[in-house]
């Protein structure tokens, strides 16, 4: 077999196309293939498709996989064709797409490994700049979003994730069902999420069955403004709740501390975390201090206690009852004298029908909280993000449920 012949194979090029010439250069350890369109091939609009007449010719190159560790590359004189409706248009070559510069099988190879390690690492692998590796992903993600169909979106979970060290933040929304991120956008303002909404249709903003979230305003606004039957669909999950009822018990520990402080009194020293975790993840020894603190008249024993009560509540069923348990946990904590505990109680309270949405729906936001782990790993690989869109390239990458790779090249 000739060389053009094995590279004809190899790259799957065919009649109208055909491989004209192999280079090999030892000294460079590069392999050059020279491929031409066939003098009588028709012409067509890549955008149209109706027969054009020929505007002119312009040499185009591409990277392709190596060759026995030869880098191998691919170059064309292509035709450009002048359409009646498009203007002057490149004609798609079936090795490689549009606008990029490497063929199709290499792209592929690029984006398995940036689905492993970070875009530095593959870059330096595959002997690429960062540039080159980054527009590889790019193009990627814009392939896959244009591709994405989302007939329904059923159980969403929107959560802010941090973008920098600064309180600087990006809204994610997450099918549930689908297991993917189907938004990533800047800040976490009404407005961030009311662009996700006016993206949708109406039809698929009527399929959302529930809205999972932190209790954040500016997201139930949006969500009420945008979700058909938007009040009976939100939900705040326990995850959230819970983190709101932590922060309180922390308050009234470090403000109880200040106090024991100033009368020489360091009971409350160190013991933060074990205010915090779950007791069952305690070990013996830290289980002993804990039930010797927690049995003492102290503000933030209280507060624990009122805190620990609150879990115990998520296992009820039916509305009604899982109501009146609510009610009067609530009512407990706002006689604590506890400020902290009050102020978590009142969210609780202005929030009680989006809990109750949650517990008789059983629905969670974990995914939401493990997609959001997932992300703060991409931000570690990619060892921080200075660049918004960058970021929101990645995590659409990886976490999008996309269908990231190029056309394959026909057998």
């Amino acid at each position: 077999m000739h060389d053009t012949d094995l590279y004809a194979q190899i790259l799957g090029v065919r009649s109208p196309w055909a491989v004209r010439g192999v280079e090999v250069s030892r000294e460079r350890k590069e392999v050059h293939v020279r491929i031409e369109l066939d003098a009588g091939a028709q012409l067509c609009c890549p955008e149209c498709g109706r027969t054009a007449a020929s505007y002119d010719r312009r040499m185009r190159s591409w990277r392709h996989l190596d060759t026995c560790q030869f880098q191998t590359y691919l170059h064309c004189e292509v035709p450009r064709v002048q359409c009646a409706e498009h203007q002057v248009r490149q004609v798609r070559v079936p090795w490689a797409e549009p606008g990029s510069r490497f063929t199709a099988l290499f792209e592929a190879v690029v984006i398995d490994w940036l689905l492993e390690a970070s875009i530095l690492a593959v870059a330096r692998l595959m002997d690429l700049t960062w540039d080159e590796a980054a527009g590889i992903q790019e193009r990627a993600v814009r392939r896959g979003l244009e591709r994405r169909k989302i007939e329904s979106l059923g159980e969403l979970g929107i959560d802010e994730t941090s973008f920098q060290k600064r309180h600087e933040y990006v809204t994610v929304v997450i099918d549930q069902v689908g297991d993917r991120v189907v938004y990533v956008g800047d800040d976490r303002k009404q407005a961030t999420l009311d662009a996700f909404y006016r993206s949708l249709s109406p039809q698929q903003l009527g399929s959302i069955d529930v809205v999972a979230m932190d209790m954040w305003e500016p997201y139930i606004r949006s969500t009420r403004e945008f979700v058909p039957g938007a009040e009976e669909k939100t939900a705040f999950d326990r995850f959230h709740v819970a983190q709101h009822l932590s922060r309180a018990v922390d308050k009234v520990r470090r403000q109880e501390h200040r106090e024991l402080l100033q009368r020489d009194d360091t009971t409350l020293k160190g013991t933060r975390y074990l205010w915090l975790q779950n007791p069952e993840n305690l070990d013996e020894a830290r289980l002993r201090d804990f039930a010797g603190l927690k049995n003492r008249q102290l503000k933030v024993a209280r507060a624990w206690a009122i805190k620990e009560a609150a879990r115990d509540l998520w296992s009820y069923r039916t509305r009604g009852w899982a109501a009146r348990a609510w009610k009067r946990w609530i009512g407990w904590a706002l006689r604590s004298r506890l400020e902290p505990i009050r102020a978590a109680a009142r969210t609780v309270k202005n929030h009680l029908q989006g809990i109750l949405t949650a517990i008789v729906l059983g629905v969670t936001n974990a995914r939401s909280e493990a997609i959001n782990a997932n992300i703060q790993w991409i931000k570690r690989l990619g060892r921080g993000y200075r660049n918004r869109e960058r970021f929101r390239q990645a995590i659409y990458f990886r976490l999008g449920g996309l269908d990231l790779y190029p056309q394959s090249l026909e057998p």
